[in-house]
């Protein structure tokens, strides 16, 4: 609905554009013609203005009010947008997720159940930022201290790209999110999964990631369910290698870039709130091999 209104408007707008250069044409290079009297050219002056500057004016603004009353009717929050809701806050720079009922957090890529409406609650905890996911609906603010209601669906399983369009700062431009929509029993499934607690170390490596993880101040920004880690400055990293990007959808998560991002996160990401982290060769090793275990 969207495309289409946007298509509409560019039309009309191209139609009349077209029309006053056709006027203004026709205007200079018109050929000369003898000189009329007042009396017969005040009658024909009287007609151009009023057709050209009132009568066909008011129907085009008319005829695109009623394109916009459309659209804005079409994308009303649905009245079953109830069935699921799934709070949204916007932070420097990144997107926290809450599925109310649930009791855990995610980060930067929403999971959604294909066909159906879902209401989207926008916050922010510093500064405004700005909702948007062209391929599901049009942008919505997230303002500190204010509650803003949207909503989206998804007709067909998919990944969909979204990002912050309004600037927030330093990384406003890497503050991207990703939808996911998935059919509904795959939905339920991923939310089943992620409402467990993280799995234990299943072997020696492992385990000795798990130290490392809680012994070099991780713990201070990070939360992962099932350790003592609950840091809550950071995205919650309980299934961390379930998710398909790193630092806000800025780069695939892989081993490659998860390396990079623990040991210098501003060669990724400048500017962000995430200090490097020194750590040896067979440390960062076995850390990187346990956060990959967060599945």
């Amino acid at each position: 609905m969207l495309a289409n209104l946007w298509w509409i408007l560019f039309g009309l707008g191209t139609a009349v554009f077209l029309a006053v250069m056709a006027g203004l044409i026709f205007a200079l290079f018109r050929q000369r013609r003898e000189m009329r009297s007042e009396r017969e050219t005040e009658p024909r002056a009287r007609t151009v203005v009023l057709w050209g500057g009132l009568i066909i004016p008011a129907a085009i603004l008319v005829a695109a009010f009623a394109f916009n009353l459309s659209a804005l009717r079409a994308t009303a929050l649905p009245v079953n947008s109830q069935d699921l809701v799934i709070e949204i806050i916007g932070r420097r720079w990144w997107w926290e997720v809450h599925y109310p009922g649930s009791q855990f957090r995610t980060a930067n890529e929403i999971y959604i159940p294909v066909g159906q409406p879902v209401q989207l609650q926008l916050a922010s905890e510093e500064v405004i930022h700005s909702f948007w996911v062209p391929q599901l609906h049009g942008k919505m603010d997230a303002i500190p201290g204010r509650v803003n209601t949207f909503w989206i669906q998804a007709d067909e399983a998919g990944q969909f790209l979204g990002e912050c369009a309004e600037f927030c700062g330093v990384q406003h431009a890497n503050m991207r999110l990703l939808v996911v929509a998935l059919p509904p029993e795959e939905f339920a499934a991923w939310l089943e999964n992620q409402s467990q607690p993280a799995p234990a170390p299943a072997d020696e490596i492992t385990q000795r990631g798990q130290e490392v993880f809680l012994s070099a101040g991780c713990i201070n920004c990070h939360t992962i369910r099932g350790t003592q880690a609950t840091g809550e400055l950071g995205p919650d990293l309980t299934h961390l290698a379930s998710r398909f990007t790193l630092a806000s959808a800025t780069v695939a998560n892989n081993r490659g870039h998860l390396g990079g991002w623990i040991a210098d996160p501003h060669s990724i990401k400048p500017g962000n709130l995430m200090p490097p982290t020194a750590l040896s060769g067979e440390e960062l090793q076995a850390l990187l091999a346990y956060l990959e275990s967060l599945e």
